[in-house]
């Protein structure tokens, strides 16, 4: 399956942030998304979770030369500031959330089974949300695509809450479960970038281009990136 982006236009007002972007994703690899702060990749998400309408282009699903539109249920989106129900538990939460889409989950296993895969201590699923720490939070929304495993997932910038430890824990379940998925990761991490994805697709002036497979581990691949990014004025 790949997801596969073609010609998309989108402008705020004069400023034109995406400007033709293009760019073929395939399942069973993470991507990382690359661009200076302000490239447009928030930006990006939002238009292919369609919380923004394009201005012009299209994007769809395609397995075995049949496309189809993406749809809702398609897309999981892990913003870099989480939008939770603050008033919940977090087990109340995990719970309303598997009673409302127990249609989509072909998995299921018990509320304390999904905290666990996230490490959340049992003295803390029972916690109002807003008391929780801002990676927790971000576990949280994570938890949402482990449960109902979405085709397409966008992830923005949600490893920079976590410690060592717990970045390493969530680098590991991506890994464990990208061979069902089309991952999406952005960042402006480049070690980051290198230590999790795959492939590189790179934003730059409203564009994405993807980079050499072979340079993601070479030593010359900050230098490169860096000379890519560094002329880039802002667009967002």
């Amino acid at each position: 399956m790949k997801l596969i982006l073609e010609e998309i236009h989108k402008s705020f007002g004069n400023k034109e942030v995406l400007t033709g972007a293009g760019f073929t994703f395939e399942k069973g690899k993470i991507y990382g998304l690359l661009g200076r702060n302000g490239a447009g990749k928030t930006t990006l998400f939002n238009c292919l979770s369609q919380e923004l309408p394009l201005d012009k282009g299209s994007f769809y699903l395609e397995e075995e030369g049949n496309r189809r539109p993406l749809s809702d249920e398609d897309v999981g989106y892990v913003f870099a500031t989480p939008i939770l129900p603050e008033f919940l538990t977090g087990y109340e939460f995990l719970k309303f959330y598997i009673d409302i889409n127990r249609n989509k989950i072909q998995d299921l296993k018990s509320i304390d089974e999904y905290f666990d895969l996230v490490q959340i201590e049992p003295e803390d699923r029972g916690r109002l949300m807003k008391d929780y720490s801002h990676g927790m939070k971000n576990k949280m929304q994570m938890l949402c695509f482990f449960i109902t495993k979405p085709l397409v997932i966008l992830l923005d910038e949600p490893l920079t809450s976590f410690d060592v430890i717990v970045a390493l824990e969530m680098k590991n379940l991506l890994r464990s479960m990208k061979g069902e998925h089309i991952i999406i990761f952005s960042t402006h991490i480049l070690q980051l970038a290198a230590d999790l994805c795959d492939e590189i697709s790179v934003l730059h002036q409203g564009k994405l281009s993807g980079v050499d497979h072979a340079m993601l581990k070479s030593p010359e691949f900050e230098s490169k990136l860096i000379e890519i990014l560094k002329d880039e004025e802002d667009h967002e």
